[in-house]
C-alpha cells in the first residue's frame, strides 16, 4: 500500500501500511517514538490458524488485549509517530532475540501450537525475514529520521498483562518495566503515577523489563535512547471506553514530564 502522508515537510515520519506493521504518521521532533509489539492478533495468507481453535486468538496468547487502540488514541492525542505490528506474536514474537526459546512459542500458556511444533530451519528464517526482522528495520528507520533533525527520541512500548496468572491476581492497573541501568523515563513515569492514590502500579511488575534482547534492549539500550514498557491490565482497556480513558491518562502524565535534557518533547496542543 501506498505512504499515507499526514504531516508534510522533512520533519515528518510518513503513514505507511504494509503485511507487516503500520506506521502512525508523526513529526519527527516529537521527542518520542510510540511502540505496540503485539497490537494483532492476526496471521498471513498461508498459515490458517496454526492448528489452533479460533477462539485461542482472542486470548492474551495471541496478542496484548487493548493494546493496539490505546496506542492509536494516544499517538492521536501527542501527535507522536507511533509504529504497531501486523502479525500475531504466535507467528513469530517481535518482542524478543533471535536466539530467545521463546521467539515462537510451541506451547503457550496451556495451549499447543500444533503449526509451530515442528519447525523447520525454513520456515524459522521465512518468519524472522518476512515480519521479525522487517519490523525492527522500520522502527531503526523510524529513529534515524528523527537523529537526522539532531532530535533524540524517547521509546514507549505500550503492553498490556492479564488481570489473572494462574490462579493468581494480579493487583496492579498499570506496570513501568525498565532496565535499572537507565531510568530517564522509567524513573518519572513511577514518580508521576506514583502520586494517584487510586492507582497501584507496578515498578517492574508483573514482568522485568531487564530482559536481553527485546525490543527495547534492541532500540533503546544499544542506541542510547531513553525507553520504557507500559503495562496495562487487559481488563482495564478492554474496550474502546477503557482504551480513550487509559490513554487520556497516559497523554496527561507525558504531559507534564519534565524536560530534564533527556525527554525533550513537542506534543500537539492539548484538545
Amino acid at each position: 500500500m501506498d505512504d499515507i502522508v499526514r504531516h508534510t515537510g522533512a520533519r515528518a515520519i510518513a503513514g505507511k501500511t504494509t503485511d507487516t506493521y503500520e506506521i502512525l504518521a508523526g513529526p519527527t521532533d516529537a521527542g518520542l517514538i510510540i511502540l505496540c509489539d503485539h497490537a494483532s492478533n492476526a496471521l498471513p495468507d498461508g498459515y490458517g490458524t496454526l492448528g489452533l481453535d479460533v477462539g485461542q486468538f482472542e486470548r492474551h496468547i495471541a496478542y496484548d488485549i487493548g493494546g493496539e487502540g490505546v496506542t492509536r488514541v494516544l499517538a492521536a492525542a501527542l501527535g507522536a509517530p507511533a509504529i504497531m505490528t501486523k502479525f500475531s506474536r504466535l507467528l513469530i514474537d517481535p518482542n524478543r532475540g533471535e536466539d530467545d526459546p521463546t521467539l515462537i512459542m510451541r506451547i503457550s500458556d496451556g495451549a499447543v501450537v500444533p503449526g509451530n511444533r515442528h519447525l523447520s530451519a525454513e520456515e524459522r528464517d521465512a518468519r524472522l525475514n518476512g515480519y521479525f526482522r522487517p519490523y525492527h528495520r522500520a522502527i531503526d528507520q523510524m529513529i534515524d529520521q528523527c537523529l537526522a533533525v539532531d532530535v533524540t527520541p524517547t521509546l514507549l512500548s505500550i503492553h498490556s498483562f492479564t488481570e489473572v496468572w494462574r490462579g493468581t491476581p494480579r493487583p496492579w492497573h498499570i506496570g513501568i518495566l525498565w532496565n535499572k541501568k537507565d531510568d530517564r523515563l522509567a524513573g518519572p513515569l513511577l514518580e508521576a503515577f506514583g502520586r494517584h492514590d487510586d492507582l497501584i502500579v507496578g515498578d517492574n511488575e508483573p514482568y522485568s523489563g531487564e530482559m536481553h534482547g527485546d525490543c527495547m534492549y534492541q532500540h533503546g539500550t544499544s542506541r542510547g535512547l531513553p525507553h520504557a514498557i507500559v503495562e496495562l491490565r487487559q481488563d482495564l482497556i478492554g474496550t474502546e471506553a477503557g482504551q480513550r480513558h487509559w490513554s487520556k491518562h497516559l497523554e496527561d502524565v507525558l504531559r507534564e514530564l519534565p524536560h530534564n535534557g533527556d525527554l525533550n518533547f513537542s506534543f500537539a496542543a492539548k484538545v
